[in-house]
């Protein structure tokens, strides 16, 4: 029993690191009812693995990039309800996403990459121009600094004191949530978010 438990322990953190993958059996059922799904999932797959040799800000920019090219469609339209946040499996094989969907695939794509996860943030924000609630990811490279923003609006990255368009309100991740000081020091308000935690499920179970 104690051998079984140091197995779990030593691999879980590889499950992490790895997502998302398909497996061969996936990928044969996946392409059986759409190839072009089959396709996409092997491009991703090949992007990945080539990024892997570049340093983080080239990572960055390639996987902000390569992701912001899958196409957006509203959560009402692809889901039949709004605000779904789909996993980076479903997106891959459904081919559309929305804000957050784009923001979700990004934070474990640089988690596969070799992120820090505790330094990618879902972050909830204000579209300033049109005051309408947005998502992007934020990746604090440093503490006390503004984030660099992944926006699947914006292929150029800037870091959030360039981006006027927005406004900050919640930043996401398994630590818990956060909001931030005029200084760009995260404040802890929450221990957690249940449709991120509800998605982390869903992640461990389709894994």
């Amino acid at each position: 029993m104690k051998y079984l438990l140091v197995c779990i322990l030593f691999f879980l953190p590889l499950h992490a690191e790895n997502y998302p993958s398909f497996t061969q059996n996936e990928l044969k059922s996946i392409s059986k009812k759409n190839p072009i799904s089959a396709h996409r999932i092997q491009d991703y797959t090949h992007c990945m693995q080539s990024c892997k040799q570049y340093p983080p800000h080239i990572k960055l920019n390639r996987v902000n990039f390569y992701l912001n090219r899958l196409l957006s469609q509203y959560d009402d339209i692809t889901n039949k309800q709004a605000d779904h946040w789909a996993t980076p499996k479903e997106f891959l094989t459904g081919g559309y996403g929305d804000c957050e969907d784009y923001a979700i695939i990004k934070y474990y794509s640089l988690i596969k990459l070799g992120f820090d996860e505790k330094r990618l943030f879902l972050s909830i924000v204000t579209e300033n121009f049109y005051g309408g609630g947005h998502m992007v990811l934020a990746y604090f490279q440093t503490d006390k600094a503004p984030p660099l923003i992944l926006d699947n609006l914006s292929f150029k990255i800037l870091d959030l004191q360039k981006r006027s368009d927005l406004t900050p309100q919640y930043f996401i991740n398994s630590t818990g949530i956060y909001t931030i000081t005029p200084q760009f020091t995260l404040h802890k308000v929450a221990s957690s978010y249940p449709k991120f935690e509800a998605l982390r499920q869903k992640v461990q179970k389709n894994h």
